[in-house]
């Protein structure tokens, strides 16, 4: 039974559907202004896997992840390049989208923009006031009183005595107290604005989820996801806001990914150490990247280094390895592994364990290589378990050649040199065969003698 670490209970649970074989999953997209970090890419990889693993396992699955594409960074942003704030995230959404695809992340089943959502934004905002659990403050803007909802704090385990104490004196009277929040802010001269009964403006950032995630899953559905970041306040926030104006209960159960960090320090611009996806993707195939990230459990924090990538290739590498030169019996699956690989995704989706049952998988199939039956079976469950976590879905020398290296050596040059090697061999002036070997090592590609006196060859660094 899948069992899911929630953070609201700090304990796992027992996944339980609201309605059974359905499942409805949110979670927070990104805020278009710039291009994708690693961060980022945890978040969508993390749960386009969780996603792929309710369908592997025979749910009904609605997966709603939004677009933030107005907010203060977008507006401030578009004013600094010169352009309408509409063209800046176009772009970046549709970067965005790129760096998914590089990364094997299927698209969710909605994707929602907060610029497409102002009417039911507004009605929310317009239940809260009716409710009077939000007012129009002195500027105009209008406010969640946050001491009127009785739980908020439930999420993040803060209680209010703790953060007003912690509160310095707010000098803007425009709200009632340091706490609350903004839901819709008047807009300044010549920022974009939507209409409402409380003047022209925008809305403020967490209302957007609130009012995307109800309406297209629901005032009460089952799992709401992202980073851990956002637990407080826009998690926590969420809560009181969609609560407060529904009267049902918003959420069963939330899922926080931990931060990711590089070489043991948190990543972030004043470091120095922030990283684009298209950054990394100029050194390392995206498989790599996707292979990194599942290596860890999406709980836990994930060290981003270039060693930790180079390790990531090399055991991809042993997998596509294990399934070079082996006929895929298709459909067929050995029932311990995928058990075990179950077992596995089943403890909260822990992919860390998932992938060393692979790699169990794998030296199994590299030792049955000359039963074919055997290893038509095994191949079949190593792509179909590693397909769950979107990894190996390539042809096994399409990886292991990796296409043109930066040493200029093409397919066919390379071909060429294990041909002359071969020849070299079979006229047994076994120096001329070490010596191309040795050539090609020190050029980063790995020659491997087989059975028949045939060879092999693969990229080092792929």
């Amino acid at each position: 039974m899948l069992k899911i670490y929630n953070t609201l209970t700090r304990s796992k649970e027992t996944f339980k559907p609201r309605v059974e074989g359905k499942v409805g999953l949110y979670v927070c997209g990104m805020t278009v202004y710039d291009y994708c970090h690693i961060g980022h890419a945890r978040v969508m990889v993390v749960f386009d896997t969780v996603a792929r693993y309710f369908r592997y396992s025979g749910y009904d699955l609605t997966y709603v992840r939004n677009i933030t594409d107005i907010d203060d960074k977008i507006i401030k942003r578009a004013n600094e390049n010169g352009e309408g704030f509409l063209a800046l995230t176009e772009r970046f959404i549709d970067a965005m989208h790129e760096d998914e695809r590089a990364l094997s992340v299927l698209p969710p089943d909605i994707e929602p923009k907060a610029t497409q959502s102002m009417a039911d934004i507004i009605k929310m905002i317009e239940a809260l006031i009716k409710k009077g659990l939000a007012y129009v403050g002195g500027n105009g803007d209008v406010f969640y009183s946050v001491a009127k909802f009785e739980n908020y704090g439930k999420l993040s385990g803060k209680n209010i005595a703790d953060l007003q104490a912690g509160e310095r004196v707010d000098i803007d009277k425009a709200k009632k107290d340091p706490l609350d929040f903004v839901l819709w802010k008047m807009a300044k001269p010549g920022e974009p604005s939507w209409d409402s009964a409380w003047g022209k403006g925008r809305p403020g950032w967490h209302i957007e989820c609130s009012a995307m995630s109800t309406c297209c899953l629901g005032n009460h559905f089952d799992i709401h996801g992202g980073g851990m970041d956002l637990q407080f306040p826009h998690h926590e926030n969420e809560i009181a806001q969609s609560e407060g104006a529904t009267g049902e209960k918003f959420v069963n159960l939330w899922m926080h990914n931990g931060f990711v960090r590089v070489d043991e320090e948190k990543m972030s611009k004043s470091l120095g150490n922030f990283f684009t996806v298209r950054e990394v993707l100029k050194n390392y195939r995206p498989e790599i990247i996707r292979f990194f990230v599942l290596s860890s459990h999406y709980r836990s924090p994930l060290n981003y280094s270039d060693e930790q990538l180079e390790d990531a290739g090399a055991a991809l590498t042993r997998l596509y390895t294990a399934l070079r030169g082996v006929e895929v019996i298709e459909n067929a699956c050995d029932p311990e592994y995928k058990m075990r690989f179950e077992q596995a995704m089943d403890d909260d989706f822990n992919t860390a364990v998932a992938m060393a049952v692979l790699f169990d998988l794998a030296r199994e199939l590299n030792k049955v290589k000359s039963d074919a039956s055997r290893a038509g079976v095994l191949a079949s469950t190593l792509k179909t378990l590693a397909g769950v976590l979107g990894i190996l879905q390539n042809e096994a020398d399409d990886f292991l050649k990796g296409g043109e290296a930066e040493n200029g050596l093409s397919e066919e040059d390379i071909n060429q040199q294990v041909q002359a090697r071969i020849e070299a061999k079979n006229n047994k002036d076994w120096a001329k065969a070490d010596e191309i070997r040795d050539q090609l090592k020190a050029q980063g590609v790995i020659v491997e003698d087989i059975a028949g006196g045939k060879s092999s060859w693969r990229r080092e660094n792929v």
